[in-house]
């Protein structure tokens, strides 16, 4: 991940790509009690990420824009969670979930910048 921090795209393919990611990751998991609610959740909040975005992107009155980025700023900050608990639940994949909570926490980043210059 690190060699596409450094490539220039955009924010709309990043969150799209950051949902990609948290799929890719549960596919691996197993589907077990304590994993299934976190599962389901985490791939909820992630797909909500790159839907709120895309929203916001299409146009939107001042107000709407403001609001979608901040329900997934909300979005991003809930996926982190549920990657934190993942990461407690099952550690067989320490590293693929420490850099999906990195990613998640740099775009929470990025749309509290784009929302303070909104504003």
């Amino acid at each position: 991940m690190d060699n596409d921090k450094k490539k220039p795209y955009d924010l709309e393919e990043r969150t799209l790509k950051y949902a990609r990611m948290v799929i890719n990751l549960c596919r691996k998991l197993p589907n077990d009690t304590i994993n299934s609610k976190i599962i389901g959740q985490l791939i909820r909040a992630a797909g909500s990420v790159g839907a709120n975005y895309r929203e916001a992107s299409e146009g939107l009155s001042k107000k709407d824009f403001i609001h979608k980025m901040r329900i997934a700023r909300k979005e991003c900050k809930e996926s982190s969670y549920w990657l934190e608990l993942l990461k407690t639940a099952d550690s067989n994949y320490p590293e693929e979930i420490n850099e999906l909570i990195g990613e998640s926490r740099e775009l929470r980043n990025i749309f509290t910048a784009i929302i303070g210059k909104s504003v």
